[in-house]
């Protein structure tokens, strides 16, 4: 039997100034062990997943047209779902600000779509068929991610950065793969969560 380990240090990811040639990298050792890592200190590791120019930084998103920053246009779409689901309307909340900063009109460069950014194939998996309709892109957005929380087991880090760098990737190396996007991500959803939680 085959075992995948995966071995990330983000401590290189986090003290690098640049990112040119960023990637993750692979390599099989003789008892078929997968290793994986962002700072390949050894030959024998080639590149497995590149980290192009459009893995780094903020997404630019186009056709804004009037949308405010942090909005409760959306709340009764949101609680809607969110109990319909079983997800916390404070988090879905979150990743929408995080994804579109609250625009139901967002593109982004790699062709994510509406308030929570649904790629193309995701939003036909959950049966959305006008991205840009808000009501459609939250309930859209909301299952996939109830989909996400089941498929690890609640892990609320591994979900969003499933969500965000693609469940495959997430699934193989067992951790919030090393994208300097995908770490911000995780880190500024958790921190609008947090806001958006009430105060007891």
């Amino acid at each position: 039997m085959r075992y995948v380990t995966a071995f990330i240090f983000f401590f290189c990811l986090l003290f690098q100034s640049t990112l040119s040639s960023a990637g993750i990298y692979r390599y099989v050792d003789e008892r078929g062990v997968v290793h994986f890592t962002n700072c390949p200190r050894d030959p024998k590791f080639k590149l497995y997943l590149r980290e192009s120019k459009d893995d780094v930084g903020e997404e630019v998103r186009t056709l804004s047209v009037h949308y405010t920053k942090d909005s409760n246009h959306y709340d009764s779409f949101i609680t809607e779902f969110s109990q319909k689901y079983q997800v916390d309307f404070a988090l879905i909340k979150a990743m929408i600000r995080a994804e579109s900063g609250f625009n139901p009109s967002a593109i982004s460069r790699k062709g994510a779509k509406g308030l929570m950014q649904l790629m193309p194939e995701t939003a036909s998996r959950m049966n959305v068929s006008n991205v840009f309709n808000p009501k459609e892109n939250i309930e859209g957005g909301v299952r996939y991610f109830k989909y996400l929380l089941s498929l690890f087991n609640n892990d609320l880090r591994l979900s969003l950065a499933a969500y965000n760098a693609g469940e495959n990737l997430v699934s193989e190396l067992r951790s919030i793969p090393p994208y300097r996007e995908t770490v911000d991500y995780v880190r500024k959803v958790l921190n609008y969560y947090q806001s958006y939680k009430p105060n007891l």
